[in-house]
């Protein structure tokens, strides 16, 4: 349910997009719309995890380097049915961790220094379930494919406030360029594209709590995790996280109130970990 519900949101996402296009420029419009949709995520296929990584300064390990988070990934790794991934630490106070990759066989783990001092190996390897989960159901790959698609629509929504400035696109058979579908798609595509995003991303987010806590064994490792990096986060969040990316990491490490916590990509956690305990209870 959870990959048919995510197929067609990021079909009607798509949607937006060639809406946005053909706004600005009609048919050809929607048309040069899909052929930028197509490069972003042909770049994104290939190079998101490289480009992730750097973002945020995760340096790959080694098991001689931190031998409990090495085994742990090794260990769950080989229980998932994975390849083993990269393993990676950024030397980050904020506690959070994410996995990146477009598929098993290219998949990296990348955790802060801060939550491997916050964590016990318990509940750490709560986190690093999840995080396998995301890679064994190629989240990763779903997720930078929305996140591309909704910045391309957000650059549109610019691109059209700029052709209202100057009086207007080319308008042809199809409408492109008309001022009122330039001013609604200013307003509608962008408040669309992010609440498809976040749909997307809290769908698969359910998914991966639950199909971590099976690798791992025990949905309370992963629900007690998810309380102190709740807490945390809201005492230290990652400065350098950016809203594109703040989809991948267990937690939202952007601080949020008000209306940006009804845009969140991710779930409430109190419902996350109401979910955990749960379903703990029914394996007991």
């Amino acid at each position: 349910m959870n990959a048919l519900k995510t197929t067609m949101l990021l079909a009607v996402l798509a949607a937006v997009l060639i809406f946005a296009g053909g706004a600005i420029g009609g048919r050809s419009g929607a048309t040069v719309a899909l052929i930028f949709a197509g490069i972003m995520n042909f770049g994104a296929y290939w190079f998101s995890d490289k480009i992730v990584l750097k973002m945020y300064r995760a340096i790959e390990v080694s098991e001689a380097d931190v031998p409990q988070l090495y085994g742990i990934v090794k260990e769950l790794a080989l229980k998932a049915g994975l390849p083993m991934p990269r393993v990676c630490i950024m030397n980050n106070p904020a506690p959070n961790a994410f996995a990146t990759g477009r598929n098993p066989s290219h998949a990296a783990v990348a955790v802060t220094t801060g939550i491997m001092e916050l964590l016990t190996k318990e509940e750490l390897a709560g986190v690093i379930g999840h995080e396998l989960a995301h890679v064994r159901n190629r989240d990763t790959l779903v997720s930078t494919i929305a996140a591309t698609i909704a910045g391309a629509i957000s650059y549109l929504a610019h691109m059209a406030q700029w052709a209202l400035i100057f009086g207007g696109g080319r308008r042809d058979d199809r409408g492109g360029g008309h001022p009122l579908v330039l001013i609604l798609m200013m307003i509608v595509a962008p408040v669309a594209a992010m609440i498809i995003h976040m749909a997307i991303s809290r769908t698969r987010e359910y998914g991966a709590d639950r199909d971590g806590a099976t690798i791992v064994g025990n949905p309370r490792h992963l629900a007690d995790a998810l309380r102190k990096l709740e807490y945390a986060n809201r005492r230290v969040p990652m400065v350098n996280a950016g809203e594109t990316t703040a989809h991948l990491f267990i937690v939202n490490p952007l601080r949020g109130t008000g209306m940006l916590k009804l845009f969140s990509t991710h779930p409430p956690v109190a419902e996350r970990i109401k979910r955990l305990e749960a379903m703990a209870e029914g394996m007991a």
